[in-house]
């Protein structure tokens, strides 16, 4: 009978806690409906979707904020960038502290996490010498873009673009390459002129009043973020409208073309060639000194062996060679014995994508060349396994020299003075259209997957290592139809020379031609004019 009793008290307390909480459960949600409702009337000619912001045609006349981060990139992670930082411009053991401390970003929160990869990437950095946001960081950024965002800022007024990120990482991308009128990021805080890895949050009000100041901006702002952003809550609620991107929406836009941006990325630095997720950094860092053993295996082969038995020994080793040629392999033979008759050696002109590039083209011919280069490391010299002779950059000096070396021999030439990842060409230096009346115009190209074999800021003398630590680098070269100078030694004719020869390469491989020098390109990416002392390699 006392255990009946038991079990019915147990019993009835029970249900009435179950109705009383009950109870209360239900006018908590009735309350929530009420207060969400009662929000929604009172904001829903202010927040909209985003979808509805594509089919407005009076976006000229607005202000466009927009979210970095969170609308115009449609990768929702940033460990990339950061590792791009990391790897750049800390080098390896930097990125490996990154990859290590990956966990602790992922449970710190969004936050925090964005606090403790800004610290391992920046700290101890020196400000002036910090040229990723510039050099590197563009290319990876724009690759993100979203296409139907790039075309709703494209018909906008003035564009304000707002991050949580340092803004030495994205003011470059955004001003120069996307034409972004305002850049409102965080500031990195220094002393003695290092990063100290720590940023400024006292910054959005101050900057939206910079915004407001600026000339053409108008009073009427349509911000664009994502949904629950509380992160700059300040600046996107002085908005007239704000239109909301959901994550599902951003993994549906396409990427931005390459012939839709703004400005072109002809020239970029840095030694990795792709975007590293988590786990491709994991990859990429073990590989690493498989990657080196492997090089060093494949220069000793380079070396050491004659061609026919270092070709498909290098093959074997991962590397790929494409050759084909623009005449038939007769009529190129009878074409190269009758310039051996004359006395004079052959000359090979080509674009220039890696310091491999005359290296490869002796590989295809299976004979020694002799090149001449503007600008070489030590180390690089003494490895080459052809002879390198550096010019001087006196019109007289090297004219005469190359001549002699075409007396002695088959001599290969890159006019372009400076190697160019991307499909376009830098213009070519006429020196060699006055050496000979006959040029064997020659298109390189090459793809790697892991590392850059060039760099503009960094230590050459690891650009063919860095080449040959890739699994499997291909590098393609055609031997095109001799081009035939015109007798007349006129002052104009040598650059029509020069710009005949561009543009048979720059057609045989598909690339724009352009009018850059290597100028051009050390002063965006390394802030000098790119030239090695005889006395000091770089």
């Amino acid at each position: 009978m006392a255990k009946l009793f038991r079990a019915f008290f147990f019993k009835s307390l029970f249900f009435f806690w179950y109705r009383f909480l009950l109870r209360q459960l239900r006018n908590l949600i009735r309350f929530h409906r009420t207060i969400s409702n009662s929000f929604s009337k009172a904001t829903q000619n202010k927040y909209q979707k985003f979808p509805s912001l594509l089919h407005r045609s009076d976006l000229h006349d607005h202000t466009l904020i927009f979210d970095v981060e969170n609308t115009l990139l449609k990768s929702s992670s940033l460990f990339p960038y950061f590792m791009l930082v990391a790897f750049e411009a800390g080098g390896l053991l930097r990125a490996i502290v990154l990859v290590l401390l990956y966990p602790f970003v992922c449970v710190a929160g969004e936050d925090m996490g964005l606090k403790i990869m800004v610290m391992a990437c920046f700290f101890g950095i020196k400000a002036s010498n910090f040229r990723v946001g510039r050099s590197v960081l563009p290319k990876f950024f724009l690759e993100d873009v979203g296409a139907e965002i790039f075309e709703v800022l494209n018909r906008g007024g003035k564009k304000v673009g707002v991050t949580n990120l340092p803004q030495v990482m994205v003011e470059s991308f955004l001003r120069e390459y996307l034409e972004i009128d305002f850049v409102v990021g965080r500031e990195l805080k220094m002393l003695n002129g290092y990063y100290v890895g720590l940023m400024d949050d006292t910054k959005t009000m101050h900057a939206l009043e910079q915004v407001k100041e600026g000339k053409g901006c108008s009073d009427d702002m349509i911000g664009i973020t994502r949904f629950h952003n509380i992160r700059d809550h300040q600046i996107f609620s002085q908005c007239k409208e704000v239109y909301v991107v959901t994550g599902a929406e951003k993994r549906r836009w396409e990427k931005l073309a390459r012939e839709r941006y703004p400005k072109a990325v002809i020239f970029h630095d840095g030694r990795l060639a792709l975007r590293l997720t988590p786990l491709e950094s994991i990859a990429m860092l073990m590989w690493v000194p498989y990657g080196i053993i492997l090089a060093v295996i494949r220069i000793a082969l380079a070396l050491s062996l004659p061609f026919k038995i270092s070709t498909p020994l290098l093959i074997m080793s991962g590397l790929r060679l494409t050759v084909s040629a623009g005449t038939p392999r007769g009529a190129r033979w009878e074409q190269e014995q009758r310039v051996k008759d004359s006395g004079e050696g052959i000359l090979y002109v080509c674009n220039h994508r890696t310091l491999l590039d005359p290296l490869y083209i002796s590989y295809s011919l299976q004979k020694k060349l002799t090149a001449v280069t503007y600008s070489l490391s030590r180390m690089s010299e003494i490895l080459a396994p052809i002879k390198t002779v550096r010019l001087t950059r006196k019109r007289e000096e090297d004219a005469k020299m190359m001549k002699e070396l075409l007396g002695q021999g088959d001599l290969v030439v890159c006019p372009e003075g400076t190697t160019c990842r991307e499909p376009y060409l830098l213009r070519f230096s006429p020196l060699f259209s006055e050496m000979c009346d006959e040029i064997a115009p020659v298109a390189v190209d090459s793809h790697v997957t892991m590392f850059h074999g060039t760099t503009a800021g960094g230590f050459k003398c690891l650009d063919p290592l860095f080449f040959l630590m890739n699994p499997s680098p291909v590098y393609t070269v055609r031997l095109l139809d001799r081009f035939y100078p015109s007798p007349t030694h006129q002052e104009n004719t040598r650059f029509e020379v020069a710009n005949a020869v561009q543009t048979q390469i720059g057609q045989a491989l598909g690339f724009e031609c352009t009018k850059l020098t290597r100028k051009d390109k050390y002063l965006m990416l390394a802030g000098n004019e790119g030239i090695v002392s005889n006395a000091k390699s770089s």
